[in-house]
Parts: structure tokens; C-alpha cells; sequence
């Protein structure tokens, strides 16, 4: 079976000349269909950049990314709007939702962007097993930021992408919002069968995956089981990355 993510070799730099600071240097990464895998590493090692590069928003100095067998790094901004759209849910720290949009309207975006009809009873169904039933009317500032993060999940997953690529999705939560959104990504990730990587500094977000994988220096430097336990994945951390 093809691997939902891989990563070959992947470089990326800013700037330039004498201020030109390399991220990534030789990053590799493999996630199979349906793993639940985090990714952690200090602040500036590289890990949004990554998940950035991933999603087709960067394009890699060097290397090779593949989501679901196609060339994501290959692809110009329009191909890659589209394949995000199409196959690939992008979940933020800071939500991004269309504040002018309800909840309905915001799952349901990337069928809109696609120009095609609005399946009711997918959407339906997604803010049902994410706990947002009743609030289908109501706009992004009526909403905590627990619901509010529900509401990008549920969006990221209505296309049923071969991925979900999560950048610090607990970041902007208070600890009850962040050990509930752990637990949801679990439970979808077993439920729905598809991909995540999750990049965290957190060891409770990324004790939720299976598997934790480390950077450092700009690449993956140690991948190990998490148990389910943050305080082995928290010690793990400092052997590795500390």
C-alpha cells in the first residue's frame, strides 16, 4: 500500500546571502495510510516549515514530497490549491475560518471552492461525531475556541483526504479544549482511517499519535512509539532534542 506521506531529502532555506538560514537539511519522512504520527522538535527546527511544504503553500529548495502518490513539491500554486482542496486537510493553530460564514458553510468550503454541490449529509454527519450539533448556524464569534478548532477539523476532513496535516492545532486552547481535541483526533483518526501528522511542541498533543517522530538540526533524528503516554514521549523529547 502506498504511504499517504513521503518525504525524501527535503531542503529549505530563508533569505539569502549572509543572512540566508538553512531549516531543513536532508529531512525524510515516511507516514503510512491511516497512521496518527507527530512531529516535534525545539522552536525554529523546521516543523511548520515542513508541514508548510507538505500542504503545497512552500515550495522545497531540494527533495521530493509525495501525498498519496502524487508529486505535491512538483506542483505550480494552482495545481496545488487544487490537490489541498481535493485531497489533503490542512488544520491551523489559528482556526482560519471565514468569520462572515457559519459553521455549516465553513465545513462545507472546500465543495465550494471546488465549485461542486454541498454534500448536506456529510457535513451533517461531521458536526455530528465532532460535538457540533446545534450550532449550525451560528458564526465563528459565537464560538469558543474548542468549537471553533472542531469546526477546522471537521472542514479539513469533508473532502475524506488521504491526510490531514495539523500545525499546532492546540496552540491557541485552554489545557480542558487541548486534552478534548487530543482525544477527537484519535477517535477520527481510528474512525475515519485517514492520515494525520500532527507538528506539536506538546507532549499530551503528541502522545494522541502512534508514533512520534523527532527533529533536530533540520532533520528526523530518532521515530519511536508513543504508548499513548506524555510522559515517556516528554522524556523521549529531551534525549533526543534537549
Amino acid at each position: 500500500m502506498r504511504p499517504a506521506l513521503r518525504a525524501s531529502a527535503v531542503g529549505h532555506a530563508y533569505g539569502a546571502g549572509t543572512s540566508r538560514r538553512e531549516v531543513l537539511r536532508g529531512f525524510s519522512l515516511e507516514v503510512a495510510s491511516g497512521e496518527f504520527v507527530a512531529l516535534m522538535g525545539p522552536s525554529g527546527s523546521g516543523k511548520s516549515t515542513f508541514l508548510h511544504l507538505a500542504a503545497g503553500l512552500l515550495v522545497p529548495a531540494s527533495g521530493e514530497i509525495e501525498v498519496g502518490g502524487e508529486m505535491v513539491s512538483a506542483m505550480g500554486d494552482s495545481a496545488a490549491a487544487r490537490f489541498r482542496r481535493r485531497r489533503e486537510g490542512v488544520v491551523f493553530q489559528s482556526f482560519n475560518l471565514i468569520e462572515s460564514m457559519d459553521v455549516e458553510a465553513n465545513i462545507a468550503l472546500p465543495a465550494r471552492l471546488d465549485r461542486r454541490r454541498v454534500d448536506a449529509a456529510r457535513v451533517a454527519e461531521l458536526m455530528s461525531r465532532l460535538g457540533l450539533a446545534g450550532l449550525e448556524k451560528r458564526l465563528p464569534a459565537r464560538l469558543s475556541g474548542g468549537e471553533c478548532q472542531r469546526v477546522a477539523i471537521a472542514r479539513a476532513l469533508y473532502m475524506k483526504p488521504e491526510i490531514v496535516l495539523a500545525d499546532e492545532p492546540t496552540g491557541n486552547l485552554d489545557l480542558a479544549s487541548a486534552r478534548g481535541i487530543c482525544a477527537l483526533l484519535g477517535e477520527l483518526n481510528a474512525s475515519e482511517r485517514t492520515a494525520i501528522l500532527v507538528v506539536t511542541h506538546d507532549p499530551m498533543v503528541a502522545a494522541a499519535a502512534s508514533r512520534v517522530c523527532f527533529l533536530r538540526e533540520g532533520a528526523v533524528v530518532a521515530s519511536c512509539a508513543t504508548g499513548h503516554d506524555p510522559a515517556a514521549v516528554s522524556a523521549m523529547y529531551l534525549k533526543h532534542c534537549g
